[in-house]
């Protein structure tokens, strides 16, 4: 059975753009997360007895424009932080996944969060596309990754 967490993203981005992005949200939001993933952990044979764990993540990235699932080292604890997902299974992600899937990047709903403004329906920003996922539900808009990381937080 896979491993689910939520994934959260403390790392600096390699361009300085990114860099300014991710600070500007964890000013906004006031904490250290500027981002957020669900990761699904599967073992991976690299050799005939060594296996690896590697990560296929699901999010909505402005980076990536939107909604999408890409395999993200996360496992790399100078730049992410993981909580584990009790209560949530893999079929439960990958049918949110496919519902939303190639839904736009919600700039405006990344505003909402700080100035109280309601998300756009057909657009998904990455906190609000993990709560909705884990929680079966639309109401992420109103929260931040450092939000969720007080939500799932053991």
């Amino acid at each position: 059975m896979a491993k689910l967490y939520l994934a959260l993203y403390k790392g600096k981005a390699k361009s300085r753009f990114e860099r300014l992005q991710d600070k500007i949200i964890c000013l906004f939001t006031k904490g250290q997360y500027s981002h957020c993933e669900i990761a699904i952990e599967r073992l991976e044979q690299w050799g005939q007895y060594d296996y690896r764990p590697v990560y296929d993540c699901y999010s909505s990235s402005p980076r990536d424009g939107g909604v999408r699932c890409k395999r993200i080292n996360v496992a790399d604890s100078t730049k992410w932080d993981l909580i584990p997902l009790e209560n949530v299974t893999e079929t439960q992600i990958n049918a949110y996944f496919n519902r939303t899937l190639g839904a736009k990047y919600d700039w405006w709903g990344v505003l909402g969060i700080v100035f109280g403004i309601k998300q756009k329906r057909s657009k998904y920003f990455c906190s609000e596309w993990c709560f909705n996922a884990i929680k079966n539900s639309n109401n992420g808009w109103r929260f931040s990754p450092n939000d969720l990381a007080i939500i799932f937080k053991k």
